[in-house]
């Protein structure tokens, strides 16, 4: 099964920019909207597309090990903006909903179950405060969380946080978010945001070998 990770965090706390140290060729990169990387480099094997049956094409075709879908809270809000004035009211809108949901389930299950273990596929979401103050992944109001509890999906949800002075990932909660890693794969509890090192701890943890990879086709 392959490994899904969740990224979180404000706009401008270093998401994005924690891909900087991934070789050219080495990420695939499928981004949800379609703006620039807070970074010169560009990335080989990039994908522009919000749709997930594209998507999930892409994630088999690929033989790239790390992918990363940026933005991806965005596959969850353009579906909402792109159908939300055909749905009409009432079982309209709770059928959208559902459609939602099952959705960006289904992405992620897709992942878990169907790809090849040593593929690690990094969802980046931005956060979101609720009623009790707790720190979870942005997604379009109750209707949607009370179905799918997103974070419920991922052992690993790293939350990206940033100061004046730096950019760095929380490996564990602070009993006000959703952050959570395996037991002793992260020495640390704030480490800095490099997705690549990152990606080698995991594989590491995990026993994954790491095999030279192909261009894509």
């Amino acid at each position: 099964m392959g490994i899904p990770v969740m990224l979180i965090g404000k706009s401008g706390s270093g998401k994005s920019t924690s891909l900087r140290n991934f070789d050219e060729k080495e990420l695939y990169l499928i981004k949800a909207l379609s703006k620039p990387l807070p970074f010169k480099k560009k990335f080989e094997s990039t994908f522009e597309t919000d749709d997930y049956a594209s998507i999930l094409k892409a994630l088999v075709k690929t033989q790239k090990k790390a992918i990363v879908i940026d933005d991806a809270g965005y596959l969850i809000t353009n579906h909402f903006m792109k159908n939300h004035s055909s749905a009409g009211t009432g079982n309209g809108v709770f059928s959208l909903y559902n459609e939602i949901g099952d959705r960006f389930w289904g992405l992620v299950n897709y992942v878990t179950t169907k790809l090849p273990e040593d593929k690690i596929v990094y969802f980046i979401m931005h956060e979101d405060k609720n009623d009790m103050g707790d720190i979870k992944p942005k997604t379009i109001g109750k209707l949607l969380d009370e179905k799918v509890c997103l974070e419920g999906m991922f052992t690993i949800v790293l939350r990206c946080i940033s100061d004046e002075t730096k950019h760095c990932f929380k490996t564990t909660t602070n009993g006000a978010d959703v952050t959570k890693t395996p037991i002793d794969m992260f020495e640390d509890e704030e480490i800095d945001n490099d997705l690549k090192a990152v990606d080698t701890v995991i594989r590491e943890y995990y026993g994954l070998t790491t095999k030279e990879e192909k261009n894509d086709n």
